[in-house]
């Protein structure tokens, strides 16, 4: 059973809580077992007074020096079916979550019990509440295409809102939460996942992987597996080096913009999509810019993918940003294409 009240611990570390590794200590954390326990606390004296940061997995931050005030740490649990519909479109399941599940776990959970549909979103580091603050995605899915409702409570009232699709705005890795930082802090998260259920292959090397394994018409565990291969072979465990995960955004240009790229550089690679605009792969261009495999003291440009960021010991959160702002530089001289971070910057 969960602790009746929570946690707290005075000049805490946060190197431990954070998948980059980076040194950074915060006047107090709280870890949060129950949302009860967090409404307690909003009731408390002098709640509204030091800086707030809810904290996940840390899988997605880059922390760059100690933090001046409380640390929400989520370690809500629990999963569970909430129901099974019917409907023209053959119907889901609707699948909940608390914030503080490994996500990961929860995907392989929801396949066991034979719900697909997260399956191409299988071994992406983190906690289930952080999935739809980023709008994580990954070969051909987002997770706003699984996604129904959520819980979350307003830090500065206390008060529990319901959110819906429409209400968390959700776009390439992009959230209604990322634009009000410190305010909103989920609590569960439920999922619609489909009964008439098609796998999404499409992904050069997803279907690589399927082939190689001679399976022609994929389960989802199939593709849960595909996933998780190609993950390990292409991207490092935060468990034996520090990294955030993809570092850099894919961008997102213009037609006009891609017909001079196009142009100047005919085997870039390119996505377009549904408004016209193309996708361009930025771990194409950082390669190309002559940094993959490439450090900049301690941190540096992964050898087997150029999109991830790892720290080779000692880094602190400024030579990330060092890091950082070199590759961005020279991506913006040779292509004139502008590389956004996806880590939040705290």
């Amino acid at each position: 059973m969960p602790a009746t009240q929570p946690v707290l611990i005075h000049d805490a570390d946060l190197a431990p809580l954070n998948t980059f590794r980076l040194p950074a200590r915060a006047d107090s954390l709280l870890r949060l077992a129950t949302a009860e326990q967090l409404h307690a606390l909003i009731r408390a004296p002098g709640w509204g007074q030091q800086p707030r940061l809810v904290l996940g997995g840390g899988s997605n931050l880059i922390l760059t020096g100690d933090f001046p005030g409380l640390v929400l740490k989520v370690e809500i649990v629990g999963r569970r079916l909430v129901v099974e519909t019917e409907g023209d479109d053959g119907g889901a399941w609707i699948v909940e979550a608390g914030a503080g599940e490994n996500w990961h776990d929860f995907v392989r959970w929801t396949l066991a019990q034979g719900w697909p549909g997260l399956e191409n979103l299988s071994l992406i580091p983190g906690t289930v509440g952080a999935a739809p603050i980023q709008n994580i995605g990954a070969y051909g899915v987002e997770m706003m295409e699984r996604f129904d409702s959520l819980d979350a409570v307003d830090l500065a009232t206390g008060e529990m809102r319901e959110f819906s699709l429409a209400d968390c705005a959700f776009a390439y890795r992009d959230s209604v939460f990322k634009h009000q930082p410190g305010r909103w802090l989920v609590t569960h998260v439920r999922f619609r996942l489909p009964r008439r259920w098609q796998p999404v292959t499409h992904y050069a090397d997803v279907a690589a992987e399927l082939a190689s394994r001679r399976i022609a018409e994929p389960g989802a565990l199939d593709v849960s597996d595909a996933v998780i291969a190609i993950r390990r072979r292409k991207l490092p465990d935060p468990a034996e080096i520090g990294n955030a995960g993809s570092f850099f955004k894919n961008p997102v240009v213009d037609a006009a913009v891609w017909a001079q790229l196009a142009a100047q550089h005919p085997a870039m690679p390119h996505y377009a999509q549904p408004d016209g605009s193309i996708k361009l792969a930025a771990g194409w261009l950082i390669d190309q810019a002559g940094w993959k495999g490439r450090d900049l003291g301690p941190v540096g440009c992964y050898e087997r993918q150029a999109l991830v960021l790892v720290n080779r010991g000692g880094a602190s959160g400024a030579d990330v940003e060092h890091i950082a702002a070199a590759i961005r530089a020279d991506v913006e001289a040779r292509f004139g294409v502008r590389l956004e971070p996806e880590p939040v910057f705290v």
